[in-house]
């Protein structure tokens, strides 16, 4: 029988008239999986860093970052309307109608989506990503309930790009006390997750925004642009860090890895504060002193288990032309004193734009802190679990 024979044969078995050709069983190569397109940032920093916002409130730290240059960030949320007022090109929804404040719903909800946000995060942040970072608000139930399985995901993706850091990092805010049982008892079972997961080094590090805290160090800040300063107060200092970790100094150089090995260290709190007399050497310490102690946005730490840090100092020509070298030791001293012992605090002393002295921190290895999760649990009606 010829060939013509054969594919008339089985043309009129299967009922049609259109097959041309049998072809035989031959082994194919698989598909070549598709590249993703490359992301660039619009900032010139030390490491390539993704954000990831999970929940409102999780998507609007994400969009600050967006605001500072970032551009390898997706959101994503468990209802459609909660993401429309974020400028963020990339969005994913993975529900119908939202959380509800019920931390097990959005955790199915991601469960059933998880290969769509693998590659949701694929697509957002391209291949050449150092670390991805998870933003949460620990309150709600789209960023709380998600917040352990996209961790396991985040690890998933930096295996299968290679990234340079094998742990996620977590920014994780945290709710004022006047939202409520529901939301305290939802902030302080997703902030004992999250430093679960730094025990277990899946995670580092976890940057803690205490949104009580913060209402109180901006009280005069309005409504409309509390969250927006709220985000930026720490958004700001963790970008300037990765900005002069990639620079030169003329004086003293905080470099990308004094910034990485605080990054590595786990729970992470970053500081802010002016100098205005910075002819006095008393004030510098005192500045430095007071912004580990008190004036990070983080309450319910204990700064004096930390055992790494970094310090930069920005000042305009006059300061830097005028303050003795010595004023500065003396600042750097009384912030090693203040972490514990044997910590190791890294220098960077930069000229600025501003005619002003200001101090930067970044404080990394703090141990759980017990004593935001006792409150939290007091403020949620919760009992202590054995």
């Amino acid at each position: 029988m010829s060939e013509q024979d054969n594919i008339q044969d089985v043309n009129q078995y299967m009922g049609a008239d259109t097959i041309d050709i049998i072809v035989p069983d031959i082994p194919l190569p698989p598909e070549p999986e598709e590249k993703a397109e490359e992301i660039e940032d619009k900032v010139d920093g030390a490491f390539k860093f993704a954000f990831i916002g999970a929940g409102q409130g999780g998507s609007r730290i994400a969009e600050t970052f967006h605001k500072l240059g970032y551009r390898k960030i997706g959101i994503l949320n468990t209802a459609e309307q909660d993401m429309n007022s974020i400028n963020v090109e990339n969005k994913l929804c993975i529900g119908t109608g939202g959380a509800g404040k019920d931390r097990a719903v959005a955790q199915k909800c991601f469960n059933e989506r998880r290969d769509d946000v693998l590659d949701f995060m694929r697509r957002s942040f391209g291949d050449d990503v150092d670390r991805v970072f998870i933003c949460a608000g620990a309150g709600g139930g789209s960023g709380a309930g998600t917040l352990v399985p996209l961790v396991e995901t985040c690890r998933e993706l930096h295996e299968s790009i290679g990234a340079d850091s094998k742990k996620v990092g977590v920014i994780l805010a945290l709710p004022k006390y006047s939202e409520g049982r529901r939301v305290n008892a939802n902030a302080y079972e997703t902030l004992k997750d999250a430093c679960d997961l730094v025990k277990k080094g899946m995670v580092s590090p976890l940057v803690i925004i205490d949104n009580e805290k913060t209402s109180k160090i901006y009280s005069n800040v309005s409504v409309a642009n509390f969250w927006q300063t709220a985000n930026m107060s720490m958004a700001g200092v963790f970008h300037l860090f990765n900005m002069t970790a990639s620079k030169d100094s003329s004086y003293s150089s905080f470099d990308s890895s004094d910034y990485k090995g605080v990054l590595d260290s786990g729970i992470v709190v970053f500081g802010a504060t002016p100098v205005s007399d910075w002819k006095d050497p008393i004030n510098i310490s005192r500045a430095v002193r007071g912004i580990a102690q008190s004036g990070s946005m983080s309450g319910g730490i204990d700064i004096a288990t930390a055992n790494t840090a970094g310090a930069i100092l920005i000042g305009g020509k006059e300061v830097l032309d005028n303050i003795p070298q010595s004023n500065l030791d003396q600042a750097f001293d009384q912030f090693t004193r203040i972490l514990s012992s044997g910590s190791t605090v890294h220098r960077g002393i930069y000229s600025g734009d501003k005619e002003t002295l200001t101090v930067f921190t970044i404080i990394g290895g703090i141990s759980t802190p017990k004593e935001k999760l006792d409150e939290l649990m007091k403020l949620g009606d919760l009992e202590e679990t054995p």
